[in-house]
């Protein structure tokens, strides 16, 4: 037996085996970093713009704005690109990870700067707005560039239908995990530190190093699996690529796939714009203090937290479908109570915010879960390959229907005479059209969202039976070309 014969039955039974526990926390790992940027960046970035940076809110707004829209640009793009990469050494996908997760550090680390261009920059603050677009274009690049192909690699570790369900339950144990230890970092931090300037750069420091160790933890970690399955693929003597115009009608021609976009749209909607409007609701509505904000989120991401495991258990016995209804009607009655709070229910609003957590905790899970099933649809429909540009478009959509999603929300406040507060002045008393504008978003839209979700995860077309054929079907076609 040659050495390449040898290393090829090697790669087999490295595929033919279970996932590990090593390996799962190893790709769980990789959420870490993308997780918690995310989450200190939408919690924070626009005060310490405004607070520390000194920028007006509405350039700051626009300096927000334009890095999401880059970042939804590039997605596709990346996705493409990850496609298309050869490495031996690597695969497809590890080398962006490998060599992007410094870069990406040093820009996230450098939006938190507040660099001096002039003696007297209040005067003139254009030279500081375009030096914080400018990092966070390569910030949102650099996300991009280590979180695509790392949510991309799924279907690379494993090709079976609840192992998958099971390796996104580490996945968003990591992620969720990551969003609570970034809240609990910035308690911290602004407790031991006065000075907020130099607070920000402490807790962005930390969560530096963090991130590019869970990163480089992940590439290490997974990288035999991957090159097992890269060795297979490439054995399999893939079809010519198809122009990039082309295999978008492909995609977009995957009738599941429409329905994974729609369920990952409809139940992120309800995620973000419940996380924008309750820090609104529990000091508007609730009368409570802005400290007590962390903690209502922590309720909410601890409990997603804990039921992940639990629903990537359930699904199993139960399936995906019966899992996402279960957790969204949790999910639906706790929009509901409170849309009804009245100030004073402090226990009350607990149980409503555990009770969204354990819905928050599917709307990570089953979309996540679903979309690898499509690519071997794809795959079993014209012989290629194509995580990234599948997970690309997945991406890019999805921010770009949040962003229009949240822009609503946004302009309804203002219209139902929201009044905002200047920094160092007391919160003024919001009118009674605006507490019924923050009821609105909390509760009802929210709602709609999440039945969306549930219409379209009940029309869903890939069943347990069906993929079990798919991967049938492929494994079939694999023998013929190897015999």
């Amino acid at each position: 037996m040659n050495d390449s014969t040898a290393d090829d039955h090697a790669q087999r039974d490295i595929l033919n085996k279970k996932l590990d526990l090593k390996t799962k926390l190893a790709y769980g790992a990789g959420d870490l970093g993308p997780a918690i940027t995310a989450n200190i960046s939408v919690f924070y970035l626009l005060i310490f713009f405004t607070n520390v940076a000194g920028i007006p809110a509405g350039l700051a707004g626009t300096i927000l704005m334009i890095g999401k829209i880059w970042d939804g640009i590039n997605d596709p793009l990346v996705g493409f690109l990850t496609d298309k990469t050869k490495s031996r050494r690597w695969g497809r996908r590890l080398p962006w990870m490998f060599y992007g997760a410094i870069p990406f550090g040093i820009f996230f680390f450098l939006q938190w700067i507040v660099p001096r261009f002039s003696a007297n920059q209040s005067e003139n603050i254009w030279p500081l707005f375009w030096y914080y677009v400018a990092i966070g274009i390569l910030s949102q690049s650099f996300y991009t560039v280590v979180n695509l192909p790392y949510t991309a690699m799924t279907p690379e570790l494993t090709q079976d239908y609840d192992e998958r369900t099971s390796l996104n339950s580490y996945r968003f144990t990591f992620s969720i995990g990551g969003s609570i230890l970034s809240l609990i970092l910035a308690l911290i931090i602004f407790i031991k530190i006065s000075d907020r300037q130099q607070a920000y750069l402490v807790l962005a420091a930390v969560c530096t190093v963090i991130s590019i160790l869970g990163l480089y933890w992940c590439v290490f970690g997974v990288r035999d699996r991957i090159l097992a399955f890269e060795a297979k693929r490439i054995l399999a003597e893939e079809p010519a690529s198809l122009p990039f115009g082309e295999q978008l009608k492909i995609v977009f021609s995957n009738r599941p796939f429409l329905f994974v976009i729609g369920i990952y749209l409809f139940s992120w909607l309800g995620v973000q714009i419940t996380a924008s409007i309750i820090p609104y609701f529990v000091v508007n509505c609730m009368r409570l203090k802005e400290s007590d904000v962390p903690t209502v989120l922590i309720a909410v991401q601890a409990t997603a937290l804990l039921m992940l495991f639990v629903w990537g258990a359930l699904s199993k016995k139960i399936g995906k479908k019966i899992v996402y209804f279960l957790g969204m009607s949790l999910w639906i009655i706790a929009a509901a109570g409170l849309f009804f709070l009245k100030p004073g229910q402090i226990v009350l609003m607990y149980v409503m915010a555990i009770m969204a957590g354990i819905g928050v905790s599917t709307a990570y899970l089953i979309p996540w879960s679903m979309i690898p099933d499509v690519i071997e649809l794809d795959e079993l429909q014209t012989g290629q390959r194509r995580e990234g540009i599948f997970y690309g478009f997945m991406v890019l959509l999805q921010k770009f229907g949040l962003a229009f999603g949240l822009f609503l929300v946004g302009n309804a406040l203002q219209v139902a005479g929201f009044k905002e507060s200047v920094a160092g002045s007391p919160l003024p008393i919001q009118p009674e059209s605006a507490l019924f504008a923050i009821r609105i978003a909390v509760g009802p839209i929210p709602t709609v969202c999440l039945i969306c979700g549930l219409i379209l995860t009940y029309f869903y077309p890939i069943t347990r039976e069906m993929h079990a054929e798919i991967m049938l079907k492929l494994k079939e076609r694999q023998a013929k070309r190897g015999s």
